[in-house]
């Protein structure tokens, strides 16, 4: 590991938030807080924490001492001055005299000696920064440190490795109790430069944050170039000949690990999945013993929350043998929750207070043959979740190659997962009406379509842009959220189309909702319009329905949770428009397409219904195509574009919250809804 230290990246940080009246003490704490959480071997997600002492003005206007320290919610990565609230450090120290001290009332403390109220709560670790001397502090979940310390001889390891330099913390949970231990630690080696937290992470400080810094990356060296004596490879089991693909198997999966279903409401809370594989991953997943040296727990107690305490594996999914393979799975899965109910009555019978059980379903998922999955309510939990997955993997693979990988004890871990302090980071607001479903939108790159995307994300889902102008989708992905998928397909192509719903299953696990909304209009009088243009109308306007339609059912039937098809059909479906007939024809087509997959698939919960729009502006409805219908029917462009019984024209934003309100309508199928500002002839009612 080398130090990314820069002294010119050094002064950009001093100078950038001078104006802001950050001290250069700070700011030098935010540039090294954001080397340290760059750096995913060093701090992932939310993990670790740094301070500094230094002095500032309260309200009154005295100067006062106090320490910065990370807050809770803000990641080291990115971390801004606001991300390390001002703590009134006296105080903070005068609790040391206390015996004990509940996290209740350590938090409660913490907060009323915040220089500003409004400030994020200080980690559960500010009273350890705080009972050390040193101005600067930096801690780490280094993945080379865990490696050596989660063994059943770590401290010996790590005695080996770094000496008297670094001080031996036994494993405790953060909080007040750690930090005494801590204190106690370093009264007995003040000249310790740092200290090894057993099972759970590095410390290293020192009066100036270049010093600090360093010193961590020195540390973490040397433990990398222990672990660089031996490497190791797992001996690996026999794999089938052929595997499935990846697209095949995590709708499979993502049926099986959701979290809870109402047959009734027609309810399912699903999880978003996350796919990883890598020479290094598979060599995991395929290693005989994997179900040994998996299912020991987390690598760092901080992982817990996001991947509970150990992953389901299962078997490699074989080509052709998909059904046999999805009994497998459902199995384990049930093996897994009955494993957490066991787990959370055992370790609740000591728990005081007794703690209310969480779901027991995986977070993660090895799969021999193909890599891992992390799941999530969404994407970004998801990736969260196989990040610290591939993480463990490389501290296990380490440990296993100098020792016996050997965590925490079941009882710790069970402490730490249903601690309020570390439930507390994941926060709990209340789900958006669509979260933790995946919608696909055809069409999606203009017009209906990218409006319909951009409710359905508003809604919390997580959205699969399809258009035949990949740029197009791109640009619509990009505004929706990093997570958001932009695909170039042509739905007239169905090997396309199989394409992108297979690339949709394995970048999210699957689909739920998709709004097969793609299409073009055609004019011309049916008895004089060419063949060729005909027939370009029914492979888009309704061939392509049917192969979108398809693959979307051959994703659902997968997954085992039910799903939602909702086509664009148009007025015309009802209402034919004159010199329309190549347009309208598949569309009046495409109607009783929609009310054919409510009759065959209802029983598998499985909605189908459509929406008619009428005259929006869109790529189909150009401004040539407005001025063209306005002449047909012998009235001016306003008047056509109003001409509806509340004589008000219609947009694309009104045409995608029908779409929104269809797609979470659990007890509706076989249903049209009419956005057309009023048309009694193409009224359904």
């Amino acid at each position: 590991m080398k130090s990314l230290w820069s002294d010119k990246e050094a002064q950009q940080f001093i100078d950038r938030y001078a104006d802001a009246n950050v001290s250069p003490h700070l700011a030098l704490r935010v540039y090294t807080t954001r080397l340290l959480g760059s750096d995913p071997k060093l701090v992932l997600h939310g993990g670790g924490n740094t301070s500094v002492k230094t002095r500032m003005r309260d309200q009154l206007d005295d100067e006062v001492d106090v320490i910065c320290i990370k807050g809770s919610g803000w990641d080291m990565a990115s971390i801004e001055p606001a991300g390390l609230p001002a703590v009134r450090l006296e105080p903070l120290r005068r609790l040391g005299a206390l015996k004990t001290l509940s996290d209740e009332e350590m938090v409660n403390f913490q907060r009323i000696n915040l220089l500003n109220s409004s400030s994020p709560n200080p980690s559960v670790e500010t009273l350890l920064h705080a009972f050390l001397r040193h101005k600067f502090i930096d801690h780490t979940h280094s993945t080379a440190i865990l490696a050596l310390t989660d063994q059943p001889d770590g401290e010996a390891l790590t005695r080996e490795v770094f000496g008297k330099r670094l001080a031996y913390v036994p494993y405790t949970i953060p909080g007040f109790a750690l930090a005494k231990s801590v204190a106690a630690v370093f009264d007995s080696n003040p000249q310790a430069e740092g200290a090894i937290l057993l099972k759970h992470g590095i410390f290293t400080f020192a009066d100036d944050a270049r010093v600090s810094y360093e010193s961590m990356i020195e540390f973490v060296t040397m433990a990398e170039e222990r672990l660089q004596r031996r490497r190791k490879t797992f001996m690996q089991v026999r794999l089938p000949e052929e595997l499935a693909r990846t697209a095949a198997i995590a709708p499979i999966l993502r049926g099986a690990c959701a979290i809870s279903r109402d047959e009734q409401a027609g309810t399912v809370k699903r999880q978003i999945l996350c796919f990883r594989t890598s020479p290094a991953i598979l060599d995991y997943v395929n290693g005989a013993e994997l179900s040994r040296y998996s299912q020991q727990g987390v690598v760092t107690p901080d992982h817990t929350i996001r991947t509970k305490n150990w992953p389901l594996a299962v078997p490699a999914p074989e080509a052709g043998k998909l059904d046999d393979w999805k009994r497998a799975v459902e199995k384990a899965v049930g093996d897994f929750v009955a494993r957490y109910h066991d787990y959370f009555a055992r370790n609740n019978e000591h728990a005081q207070p007794k703690k209310k059980e969480l779901d027991p379903v995986p977070r993660v998922i090895l799969v021999r043959g193909k890599g891992l999955f992390g799941l999530g309510a969404t994407a970004k939990d998801a990736a969260i979740a196989a990040d610290i997955a591939e993480n463990t993997v490389q501290v296990i693979t380490d440990a296993e190659a100098v020792g016996r990988y050997e965590p925490i004890p079941e009882a710790d871990q069970f402490d730490v997962e249903y601690w309020s302090l570390e439930q507390a980071k994941l926060g709990k607001s209340a789900e958006k009406v669509l979260a933790r479903q995946i919608c696909v939108v055809t069409g999606g790159g203009s017009g209906i379509g990218a409006a319909t995307v951009r409710a359905m994300a508003a809604e919390g889902a997580e959205v699969a842009v399809l258009d035949r102008d990949g740029a197009a989708a791109i640009e619509v992905a990009r505004k929706i959220s990093k997570t958001a998928l932009a695909i170039a397909c042509d739905v007239t192509q169905p090997d396309e189309v199989k394409r992108a719903f297979d690339e949709v299953a394995k970048a999210f696990g699957g689909v739920d909702i998709v709004v097969s909304n793609a299409g073009a209009a055609w004019q011309g009088r049916i008895g004089e319009v060419d063949e060729e243009t005909l027939r370009k109308s029914f492979e888009l306007n309704f061939f392509a329905h049917q192969a979108v339609a398809q693959n979307a059912v051959r994703v659902f039937l997968a997954q085992g949770t039910g799903g939602c098809l909702l086509f664009n059909t148009s007025k015309q479906a009802i209402n034919p428009g004159r010199d329309f007939g190549p347009y309208g024809l598949p569309k009046a087509a495409t109607l009783f397409l929609m009310k054919q997959y409510a009759l065959d698939y209802g029983k598998d919960g499985i909605r189908a219904n459509a929406v008619n729009a009428d005259r929006i502006r869109s790529g189909l409805l150009t401004d040539e195509m407005v001025a063209a219908r306005a002449e047909a029917r012998g009235i001016s462009e306003a008047q056509y574009m109003s001409g509806n019984l509340l004589g008000r024209e219609v947009y694309a934003s009104e045409v995608a919250e029908a779409f929104v309100y269809l797609a979470h309508a659990e007890k509706t199928t076989a249903a049209v809804i009419t956005v057309d500002g009023g048309n009694i002839e193409a009224s359904l009612r």
